[in-house]
């Protein structure tokens, strides 16, 4: 995961820098923790100023739906009673739950099943949800058996209902769902017309306006190293979503070998090559996490050419012998004058 600042406090999630403001007119700043993380958010006010406690109270109950829809650690929420339905049976679920199985379906079939929702199984397998870590490496026959329980082809979403072919399938929406509050958030924030706001969990960003000085929301992008917190580049993207996805923090090692959290849901296996780092801007931050995921499973080439099919703007940074190397798609070159 990324280190965070926000004037100085140091946060988990990806690093960004607000700039100080001369004279912090209007703005509220509110932190806690929702999702296995922390959240973050600016709010600069204009016509309208809501009480500052009745904002949080409210962003708080927003968060906590979330979780009690779509977490795998609760386990009556609703995405744990559809994982732990064993007949072949559908669920009625609420409009968000829907929604976000439906985008985690859109996505697969976008990136070539690189994002993969039903990946749940596999993901415990390695020791990165719920369950604890393994003991040993897992067998290449065990992770072929955990393989056949996933499949997108088994889960279906009609209107509100949630509906599974395959009774061993587990879907895990960690890759979207913080990028879904993010969303949810900022939706919230705006029906009080705000002048800007900064919205951030675990290190998905929503970005609009700016702040009370008028000057922009700075984003900086660390560089994807394990023992400093370098800057990579520096970002003043105006009113967008951004999501950065690496291998570098959340890993463990066995027997001398690397194992990161980030899973390719094609072979079974942890990603193993020299992308570290994956920046996506996009509208909504749901989509900017779900590709910034799955782009961090294809690795530089494929995601470039990902990007390009689909007008992404991306930064990618690659592990080399010596150091970092940067890639921009086209859509991102504009942000970093190119």
């Amino acid at each position: 995961m990324y280190k965070t600042f926000i004037k100085g406090l140091v946060l988990a999630g990806l690093a960004f820098f607000i700039s100080a403001c001369s004279q912090p007119v209007k703005m509220i700043s509110m932190s806690g923790q929702t999702m296995g993380t922390t959240y973050h958010i600016k709010f600069v006010g204009d016509k309208q100023m809501p009480d500052e406690q009745l904002l949080q109270a409210e962003i708080d109950l927003a968060l906590e739906q979330v979780n009690d829809q779509m977490s795998t650690y609760r386990k009556d929420s609703e995405l744990s009673r559809f994982n732990q339905m064993t007949l072949e049976s559908s669920l009625a679920v609420s409009p968000d739950t829907a929604k976000v199985v439906q985008t985690g379906i859109d996505l697969y079939r976008k990136t070539d099943g690189a994002l993969d929702i039903t990946l749940g199984p596999l993901v415990n397998l390695w020791g990165f949800g719920p369950d604890k870590r393994p003991t040993r490496v897992p067998s290449a026959e065990l992770i072929a058996e955990t393989k056949a329980k996933t499949g997108i082809e088994y889960l279906k979403v009609d209107g509100l209902k949630l509906s599974k072919t395959n009774p061993a399938l587990y879907v895990d929406l960690s890759s979207i769902a913080k990028g879904f509050g993010v969303d949810k958030v900022a939706k919230l924030l705006s029906k009080y017309q705000p002048k800007g706001y900064l919205v951030e969990i675990g290190g998905e960003i929503s970005l609009f306006g700016v702040k009370a000085d008028d000057s922009p929301w700075v984003i900086a992008i660390e560089q994807p190293d394990e023992d400093e917190r370098v800057v990579q580049q520096l970002l003043e993207p105006g009113n967008i979503a951004m999501a950065t996805s690496g291998d570098y923090r959340n890993y463990y090692e066995e027997e001398g070998q690397r194992f990161t959290h980030i899973i390719d849901p094609r072979n079974g296996y942890p990603i193993d090559h020299k992308l570290a780092s994956v920046t996506v801007l996009a509208k909504e931050s749901m989509i900017a996490d779900g590709y910034a995921t799955a782009m961090m499973v294809l690795g530089t080439e494929a995601s470039l050419a990902l990007a390009e099919r689909e007008h992404l703007a991306i930064m990618l940074i690659e592990k080399q012998a010596q150091g970092f190397k940067v890639y921009y798609s086209d859509a991102f070159k504009p942000y970093v004058g190119l």
